[in-house]
Parts: structure tokens; sequence; C-alpha cells
């Protein structure tokens, strides 16, 4: 028995059984600060990767001025 048997209808029950207990305000609160979590991840990842780039071409152009001194 797994998550693999839950078919659409216990999906549903689970749904409603999750409003009743939270309540409809409580549910849409909290979907908006995963939206806000997952934004904020997807920025955090874009500025890394730049970052990364940006040292990767300051260390590419010191390679490239060090090879012309010894030239």
């Amino acid at each position: 028995m797994g998550l693999g048997n839950i078919g659409l209808p216990g999906l549903l029950l689970i749904a409603v059984v999750v409003l009743v207990l939270f309540g409809r305000g409580k549910i849409s609160s909290l979907m908006g600060e995963v939206g806000k979590g997952i934004t904020s991840f997807k920025k955090g990842i874009n500025e890394g990767e730049k970052e990364l780039a940006d040292d990767a071409e300051t260390i590419d152009g010191e390679v490239a001025s060090e090879e012309k001194d010894k030239a």
C-alpha cells in the first residue's frame, strides 16, 4: 500500500478534510507563502548562476592578460 493507490476520489477526500481543518483563508495564505518561497528560490538560483558566470569571465580575463605578459 503506497501513494500510488490513491485515486481521484481519495485526493478529493483529503482536500475536503484539509479544507475543513484549516479553513479557506489559512490555506490560501499558506499557498501564497509557498509561491513567494518558490519565487525567491528561483531568484537566488539565477543570481548564483550569474555570479558564477561573472567569476568565470574575470578568471578568463586574468589568464588572458597573464599570457600576454609572458609573450
